[in-house]
């Protein structure tokens, strides 16, 4: 569990609202509950291929549950958390016909066989057609939450695992960048960095391996410079797998700060799951200091009637305005709602035309390059390096698309209220984690190759039109029907009927390339355009319901105020001093919930001494 004054702090909130009769503010922090009932706290593992990724994730857990070899990669996602006992969940994200998400599929496997399933030895192309596999071990270090995630490698934006694992991002809470010493950081690891750093709020660089090469220090300095280059403030840690391995079993300490371990886990501890009970502490005092303010609307309202009943006309008059200010927010021509609506709507045509537009370059630059060669000689090379150009478009796109989507909810949270940052909620994109069905390889086109036969048949056609052109030709002058001339003008005949015939068919083998590549991006743009709506809608209704409900919620307790000031006019001398005594202690249970909640987060400003109706109304 979670920050456990966290929870505590919740469930003295919920038997509050319970008491005050407020339903609807149960409900949020039920929400707010479940989500502290997860404390997992992700962390994908991400870098190109062999740069000792698997290796990394076994010497933080000390078992070895990522496969690793020189002829083993992995092939899809190994997502390594904490269970009372060991086990492997094969996870399988379906679709329908329509393209929609269906349940997750889940199966068990012995852990002894996870390599026949995750690596590209054991399950090439994933024939087994996994979405992920979830480890469970019990480890000390995982028993506070955190999640390990071993993805394939990336290969930069321009790969189909990179494109996936840059899917997965919005959802990390933080990136380990695995490069190691062998050489200094590459073009696509710095692209990748830095679009990383644009998702997830914690990015890390490990550099591995560096028992095996002595000049991995020179190394290390080369890539430091390339961040200060890049503008990056990236940690990174020199480790390694093996000596940290050999230190726990030997049970070496010395031996264990060599291997550079000992940094990246207090980083793992302090950095990683300690920000992300910062932000629990955060989220869980704006909650409940949100609810306190509701449960003490109507209370102040009805107190401050009690106190001067001369001037109660004038506060049902202002708490009146303010439920009808509340009131507006609700209605579909509320100005958030409007930012809404019209953003998405903008948002999709432009996320729909930088899609295509990126597509449409490939496109063209595709089409020169098969002019230029034989796809029966290149077809491998272009098929692959088309499919790199399309992921990197597909992902500098959804990036983007991202990045505009939680431009957008800033936007409406502005619109809603003045401090409008404390009210997003957490975004959720829609789409699973790891999907990719968008990214499929191309289908090779039929190819035809002109066998020597073929060539012999149409050149011995060719020139026997021309030997007997030439000695007819010659005949009218007397000579004989085989002559020189004649010979010569069947191999003239014959070699330009085999030229056009073979310009013919690569003339073919292009046009054939040609459409296999724009029936793949036909494809990718579909099922791409397809995910970027239905990410696009997704955070439209998680906006729109989460703004709405808080509509209702500050209507709810406007209305309980008004009605508990109209009953206070009523009240005789006699009750009045009785109630004002009750009011005030129950005000004093609120505010002691409303101290303990900005405890929980320092940061958080202090809860306001009596109500604000200009904030109610905004």
């Amino acid at each position: 569990m979670a920050v456990p004054e966290a929870v505590t702090l919740v469930d003295l909130a919920l038997k509050a609202t319970t008491a005050y009769q407020r339903p609807d503010l149960s409900a949020r922090l039920r929400h707010t509950r479940d989500r502290l009932a997860d404390p997992s706290v992700r962390v994908l593992v991400v870098g190109e291929f062999k740069q000792g990724k698997s290796q990394l994730v076994n010497a933080l857990v000390n078992a070895p549950v990522c496969p690793v070899d020189d002829d083993i990669a992995t092939a899809i996602p190994t997502v390594v958390r904490y269970a009372e006992s060991p086990g492997v969940t094969l996870v399988r994200e379906p679709q329908s016909d329509s393209g929609e998400p269906l349940p997750p599929q889940r199966s068990q496997a012995p852990i002894e066989q996870l390599a026949q399933y995750v690596s590209e030895a054991g399950n090439p192309g994933n024939r087994h057609q996994l979405s992920y596999a979830e480890v469970g071990l019990p480890r000390r270090l995982l028993e506070s939450g955190l999640v390990l995630v071993d993805t394939p490698g990336v290969a930069g934006l321009g790969s189909s695992h990179g494109a996936a694992t840059m899917g997965a991002l919005p959802r990390a809470d933080a990136v380990l960048l695995v490069s190691d010493a062998a050489q200094e950081y590459t073009a696509p690891e710095l692209d990748f960095l830095a679009a990383a750093r644009q998702l997830c709020p914690n990015v890390a660089c490990v550099i591995t391996k560096i028992d095996l090469y002595p000049q991995w220090r020179k190394i290390v300095e080369l890539d430091r410079g390339h961040l200060q280059v890049a503008g990056e403030s990236t940690r990174m840690f020199p480790v390694s797998s093996t000596l940290r391995l050999h230190a726990l079993k030997t049970e070496d300490q010395a031996l264990m700060e060599e291997s550079g371990y000992v940094e990246l886990i207090h980083y793992l501890q302090r950095d990683v799951l300690g920000h992300a009970d910062d932000l629990d502490r955060r989220s869980v005092s704006q909650d409940v200091l949100a609810v306190a303010e509701q449960l003490a609307t109507s209370m102040k309202s009805e107190l401050a009637a009690q106190e001067q009943p001369e001037r109660a006309a004038q506060l049902i008059a202002q708490l009146t305005e303010s439920r009808r200010r509340a009131d507006e927010l609700r209605q579909r021509s509320a100005r958030w709602q409007q930012t809404l609506n019209d953003g998405v709507q903008d948002l999709t045509s432009d996320i729909e035309y930088d899609l295509r537009d990126r597509l449409r370059g490939v496109s063209r630059e595709a089409e020169r390059v098969i002019e230029q060669s034989d796809p029966k000689n290149t077809w491998d090379q272009l098929a692959n390096w088309l499919e790199q150009q399309v992921s990197q478009a597909v992902s500098q796109s959804s990036l983007w698309a991202i990045q505009r989507a939680q431009y957008l909810a800033t936007q409406v949270a502005e619109h809603f209220s003045q401090n409008g940052a404390a009210l997003l909620p957490q975004f959720d994109y829609g789409a699973q984690d790891f999907r990719s069905a968008n990214l499929q390889a191309i289908e090779r086109p039929e190819l035809e190759n002109v066998s020597l036969f073929s060539k012999l048949f149409t050149g011995i056609r060719g020139g026997y039109g021309g030997f007997v052109m030439g000695g007819m030709a010659m005949g009218l002058a007397g000579a004989s029907m085989l002559n020189p001339v004649s010979a010569g003008a069947g191999l003239l005949f014959g070699g330009k009927t085999l030229h056009d015939e073979l310009k013919r068919n690569k003339q073919r083998r292009q046009s054939e390339a040609k459409v296999a590549m724009r029936r793949h991006i036909d494809d990718v743009t579909f099922q791409t355009g397809k995910d970027s709506r239905d990410m696009l809608r997704q955070v439209q209704r998680n906006l729109r319901d989460h703004f709405t409900s808080i509509a209702e919620q500050m209507t709810t307790s406007l209305n309980d105020a008004v009605v508990s000031a109209q009953k206070a006019v009523q009240t005789d001398e006699a009750s009045r001093g009785s109630r004002i005594r009750d009011l005030r202690a129950e005000l004093e249970r609120i505010e002691h919930l409303a101290d303990r909640a900005r405890a929980l987060d320092s940061s958080t400003a202090r809860f306001s001494a009596g109500l604000s109706m200009v904030g109610v109304g905004r």
